[in-house]
């Protein structure tokens, strides 16, 4: 049996690739692989390139930032079909859509699903990258387990006041509105008294301490607020509904997440590839037995995401997809500790200017132990499937 797209499919995927070939900047497409290509201040914080703005405006402008929405939100009605072609295509050059993922992926969707129409209205500026969002969702007593927050927002009236702290909270440096979690209501169930605020980072009583990775950046922020006074108006959805509205937003964050490692975790086997041909060890049997058995993982995994696809698009669930998220994290680190080892003792070279392939394995390696926390750790992901997907009974 051989699977194929339409005829009309295969058309869109021409017009995304002509569109990818005539506007995608020239930084990091070249070779495929953005890695590299953030920005940091002097003292190493992240910001926001400008060649990334002008992307992520020229996707929503010409109907290619989520295609599966209308020309307003920066899409073009596509199909699940389309969408899947549309990630892959990206994925597969390693182009993200964007360099903050919060306005586009978890505070849009969420304002259009249970926002009124004035915070509706703050969508499409959200998703073209106009305004910068961060989402205050962990805390230090609360990162998998969500509905463990204890940031509280007490009612007084017309406002509510707003007490506690968040923590890795991506682009608050830099974001001018949070969609943020608090609890309303501390004698009812952990699920049920939790709320949505969007809430202005230029607020009085916010303080923002910018956490640095293990390579000396700092993307992420701890967020403090002291007695910050929000607008009820600023309510998203109602009072106490905001585990529905978590939910939502994460499966939004989630979606194509299985695309994007599958895609991963491809350009990282060619990569070794190359790196295997360019010192002569492509006849080593060993290393061919190695490479073969990740190899074949990643078509499997690939397969897999598709099954589960067919069941998304024809409206059913797709268990399949719950799977992915660990599979393809755990095989990507799996895959960048091999190309570490293959090496040898260049592996402990950092400096880029003269380090094997720019310093990418390196680099990777240090970012790629946050891929079997971020989007869900494997933990958690492993209990979702035991429990949703497998009716395993909760361990006592």
């Amino acid at each position: 049996m051989k699977l194929s797209f339409s005829a009309e499919d295969e058309a869109f995927r021409e017009e995304l690739i002509a569109f990818i070939e005539a506007n995608c900047p020239a930084a990091g497409y070249s070779s495929g692989d953005f890695i590299g290509t953030e920005v940091s201040d002097g003292d190493g914080i992240m910001v926001i390139p400008d060649w990334a703005r002008e992307w992520q405006a020229a996707l929503f402008d010409n109907g290619w930032m989520i295609p599966a929405y209308g020309p307003e939100l920066g899409g073009r009605n596509a199909t699940p079909t389309q969408t899947l072609i549309y990630l892959e295509e990206l994925a597969s050059r390693g182009i993200p859509r964007s360099v903050h993922f919060v306005g586009y992926a978890i505070a849009g969707p969420s304002l259009l699903e249970f926002g009124n129409p004035d915070q509706r209205a703050l969508a499409p500026a959200a998703i073209r990258g106009d305004t910068v969002w961060c989402a205050g969702m962990s805390e230090p007593g609360a990162g998998s387990d969500l509905a463990n927050i204890s940031t509280r927002a007490v009612d007084e009236g017309d406002h509510f006041k707003v007490n506690g702290q968040k923590v890795w909270t991506s682009y608050a440096m830099l974001a001018s509105k949070c969609l943020c979690y608090v609890r309303t209501d501390p004698d009812v169930p952990k699920h049920r008294g939790i709320s949505a605020l969007i809430i202005d980072m230029d607020t009085p009583g916010i303080e923002v301490r910018p956490l640095r990775h293990i390579t000396g950046q700092a993307e992420f922020a701890e967020v403090f607020f002291t007695d910050v006074l929000v607008p009820k108006r600023n309510l998203v959805g109602e009072q106490g509904d905001g585990w529905r509205i978590t939910m939502g937003a994460l499966a939004h964050e989630r979606g194509g997440l299985w695309v994007e490692g599958v895609a991963g975790c491809q350009r990282s086997i060619d990569d070794i590839l190359t790196m295997i041909k360019s010192r002569g060890r492509d006849q080593d049997k060993v290393v061919r037995r190695r490479v073969a058995e990740l190899y074949s993982q990643v078509r499997g995994l690939r397969a897999l995401g598709y099954k589960g696809f067919a069941s998304f698009a024809q409206g059913t669930s797709a268990p399949e997809h719950s799977f992915m998220k660990v599979a393809t994290s755990e095989l990507h680190q799996t895959l960048i500790e091999l190309a570490m080892d293959l090496q040898g003792a260049g592996l402990a070279v950092t400096d880029r200017a003269v380090a094997e392939s720019k310093g990418r394995w390196q680099q990777s390696f240090f970012t790629g132990l946050a891929a079997t926390i971020g989007g869900g750790t494997s933990e958690v992901q492993r209990n979702v499937i035991a429990q949703r997907v497998l009716g395993l009974p909760r361990g006592r």
